[in-house]
């Protein structure tokens, strides 16, 4: 996988601010999707360029779909490198705004 910096739009921001909010748990895709309103052709290109990029890894659930119910679920997690570069990405943005303040 590549180390290239993911681009941080605004839809990249909501991804990692979901993460950001339970970092010691699994997330789900559609749990992702719920929580910041992308659908799922925007949401799952942003968490695999954030895979590609180590900020995000990835796996899918042990339990067996059939005996679930319903489709097998692949859970997101921040790794390290990625908890550090979204918390700088919101501290970069956030400055931003300030410096904005006096317009």
């Amino acid at each position: 996988m590549g180390i290239d910096k993911p681009r941080l739009t605004r839809e990249t921001l909501k991804v990692l601010g979901a993460l950001m909010s339970c970092p010691r748990d699994d997330v789900s895709g559609a749990d992702i999707g719920r929580v910041t309103n992308l659908l799922s052709g925007t949401l799952y290109p942003i968490l695999l360029r954030l895979e590609k990029a180590r900020w995000v890894e990835s796996s899918w659930e042990v339990e067996d779909p059939h005996e679930l119910g319903r489709p097998r679920r692949r859970f997101y997690r921040l790794t390290a490198l990625g908890m550090k570069n979204a918390q700088l990405a919101f501290l970069e943005v956030t400055s931003t705004i300030r410096g904005l303040a006096w317009a």
